[in-house]
């Protein structure tokens, strides 16, 4: 049986829910039954079976439908009471530490790393990133998410599992320049972690079949930058922690309410012989940020000759799994000069 596909419309700070139609070309607003996606997933029981059946209804034709734009929609959750990104995939962690000269302990391979990211206001799939200057040196991340409901603190991992309502797709925006000096005074992220944006529309883990394993998502993970493919890593494929074991490693001090999402970090894929992976252009499957890109250019040749992201460049993030674009929709955004400050 299928699964559903909710999207947040524009409109207010928590959007619009509607439901959108599995080949994303229409969609029905959910307000007669709840009005935005953060009140579905504080009663979870309650809601899901009823926008479960609009889903199905709108499938057959059976109530006023309009068409679904991805350029309208914010992210699924314009804004979240949690935003924790972890970092699943440890080959890139290694690559990124290695081109700042930074050692990795071999606990990172057992002791999930995690941070806390700002989670009051995401960009739209659509939206430009805002770029203050082109020198923080200016990064795209593709990732996969989930939403989860209530996690209780000290949950198992079959607690944490069975708490993912929906999974999704992020851009975790990076201002790489800004990380080295940030990361020294020993307290985290903050400045070099701007607003993330997340895929039009989120789905239900039954939407996903075969390609969600209960616990991560199967399928390359496709990135371009102005238009030339960059990366199609599998999301399935070297991702040390789960997302299940990443939900209980977030609970294990405290609980998390409803609508806290969890990122995996970035997708990245190590090469057939255990080394970094190889780009696109040479048989490989490529990279889902240009850190990785800019530290194999040093592995290889001594100093990194890929630019970090410029105004004007076009970045763009799709899974190209089972039916592909047709499940989460794009990523698609401008790198943008922000408005003056008022």
């Amino acid at each position: 049986m299928a699964g559903m596909k909710l999207a947040s419309l524009k409109g207010g700070r928590d959007g619009r829910l509607a439901v959108v139609s599995l080949d994303l070309a229409w969609c029905a607003l959910a307000d007669p039954i709840v009005p935005t996606l953060q009140a579905a997933l504080d009663d979870w029981d309650r809601y899901a079976p009823q926008l479960k059946a609009l889903s199905e209804s709108l499938e057959h034709g059976g109530v006023p439908r309009l068409r679904f734009h991805e350029h309208e929609a914010a992210s699924p959750l314009p804004r979240a009471y949690q935003w924790a990104d972890g970092s699943a995939y440890v080959n890139h962690v290694q690559l990124v530490r290695q081109a700042r000269g930074a050692e990795m302990p071999e606990s990172f391979w057992t002791d999930p790393l995690m941070y806390q990211g700002g989670s009051d206001g995401f960009l739209g799939p659509r939206d430009p990133i805002p770029l203050a200057d082109e020198a923080f040196g200016c990064d795209l991340e593709a990732e996969v998410a989930v939403i989860t409901g209530d996690v209780p603190m000290g949950a198992s991992v079959e607690t944490a599992r069975a708490a993912i309502r929906l999974i999704l797709l992020v851009n975790d925006v990076s201002l790489r320049n800004l990380i080295p000096k940030e990361l020294s005074k020993g307290f985290g992220f903050f400045q070099s972690k701007p607003a993330s944006a997340f895929s039009p529309v989120a789905v239900t883990p039954d939407e996903l079949g075969p390609a969600w394993d209960g616990g991560r998502l199967h399928g390359p993970l496709e990135t371009f930058v102005n238009g030339e493919p960059l990366g199609r890593a599998d999301a399935g494929v070297d991702m040390t922690f789960d997302f299940p074991t990443l939900i209980a490693h977030a609970a294990r001090t405290r609980s998390l309410s409803a609508g806290t999402i969890i990122g995996s970090g970035t997708v990245s894929n190590r090469g057939p012989d255990g080394g970094p992976g190889r780009p696109i252009a040479e048989g490989g499957v490529g990279y889902a940020c240009l850190a990785e890109v800019r530290t194999v250019e040093t592995i290889l040749h001594g100093a990194p000759k890929t630019p970090f992201l410029r105004h004007g460049d076009v970045v763009r993030i799709e899974y190209g799994g089972v039916r592909g674009r047709h499940m989460f929709g794009a990523i698609e955004q401008r790198v943008e000069a922000p408005p003056p400050a008022s």
